[in-house]
């Protein structure tokens, strides 16, 4: 059964042509763990857009004499074809609502600005920017589409290729999943978060600490998998619904304290249903631990409102105010690089969202 609103008629007059899109990665505040097919979350979720941690794709469209849709993906130059059942996959579950496809082949030629399936969501930006190539594609074939509609089609398609990259085309705080409390939340697609928030969240801060550089034991799509008759699957989408609805007013105010409390409980659920699934697994490191602790004991002595939140492995992405930078970084750099990899870390901060390079 397919969503007709995304349905996009056959081109007649295929048309060459090189676009290149990049596209950020997001850290989730309220966590997305648990999906249906095809791709819809079981709760609703909110995050954070980022601006420097980004894919970069560049799509080469040739019209094929054949009429037979195929494509080539390279990773930094070289050509990688164990991507390519991810892709097929996508380019399957996508071949219905860009019919268009079919007429063409595709090189696709892809980096990252950071280190891929290390827990920096590589999927949701990758799949983000080559979703972007290919609406402008579509837009190319059909002038008419709105600037609103370009971009639901694309946060709809990257969903069928990653869930989270819905959350990668619009920014800086981005809504994806329907819920009762905020009427733009769909399932299909994420948007920018349409409620004003406090400026302070307009500039907001995230310095992505890289506890384990590799590949991680257990994939995202894996973990969401082993959500289906996890003990505490029902009450865990009810707590995310619960925190949406209470994480907006404090993101409203200003209120960093109740900001602080509900991020730190979000992460620290995310990671207690991989614990307490079936199988187990943990995706933490002793240092993921070690840095939580001294962040904890810092904010204590300090007062400085900074904060962790971890996604889907054991980097730790640390949230602050501009206000704070400074200071910030220097507690980073003297108290917790030593806990990196190779004392490797990320500055970044919130995004506006894809955009065309």
């Amino acid at each position: 059964m397919y969503d007709t609103r995304f349905i996009s008629t056959v081109s007649k007059s295929p048309t060459p042509l090189t676009t290149k899109w990049e596209a950020p990665s997001n850290i989730a505040l309220v966590k997305y763990w648990g999906k249906t097919e095809p791709q819809l979350p079981k709760n609703p979720s909110l995050s954070f857009t980022l601006s420097s941690s980004v894919t970069t794709t560049e799509v080469a469209f040739t019209p094929s004499s054949l009429n037979n849709f195929g494509f080539e993906f390279y990773f930094e130059g070289v050509l990688k074809p164990e991507f390519h059942p991810k892709l097929e996959t996508f380019f399957e579950r996508i071949a219905n609502y860009i019919p268009w496809i079919a007429a063409y082949t595709l090189k696709i030629n892809s980096r990252n600005s950071f280190p891929h399936s290390s827990g920096i969501a590589s999927s949701a930006s990758a799949m983000a920017a080559l979703s972007m190539c290919l609406m402008d594609m579509e837009k190319t074939l059909f002038p008419q589409l709105t600037i609103t509609e370009f971009n639901q089609k694309a946060s709809f398609l990257a969903r069928l290729g990653s869930g989270s990259a819905a959350r990668s085309i619009e920014g800086p705080v981005t809504l994806w999943g329907a819920n009762s409390i905020y009427r733009t939340g769909s399932d299909l697609y994420a948007s920018a978060f349409g409620t004003a928030l406090h400026p302070v969240f307009n500039t907001y801060q995230d310095t992505i600490l890289l506890v384990d550089k590799g590949s991680k034991a257990v994939s995202s799509t894996q973990g969401h998998q082993l959500m289906y008759n996890h003990p505490f699957a029902d009450q865990r989408f009810i707590q995310a619904n619960q925190n949406i609805t209470a994480l907006v007013p404090h993101m409203q105010a200003g209120d960093l304290e109740g900001f602080i409390k509900i991020v730190e409980t979000e992460a620290l659920s995310l990671h207690a249903m991989m614990m307490t699934s079936d199988p187990y697994f943990i995706l933490m490191q002793p240092n993921t631990l070690e840095i939580i602790h001294r962040i904890w004991e810092y904010r204590k002595q300090t007062q400085i409102p900074l904060c962790f939140t971890l996604d889907a492995g054991a980097n730790v992405h640390v949230l602050y105010p501009k206000a704070n930078k400074d200071e910030v970084r220097t507690f980073i750099a003297d108290h917790l690089a030593k806990y990196c990899q190779q004392n490797q870390y990320l500055y970044d901060e919130v995004g506006k969202g894809a955009k065309k390079v």
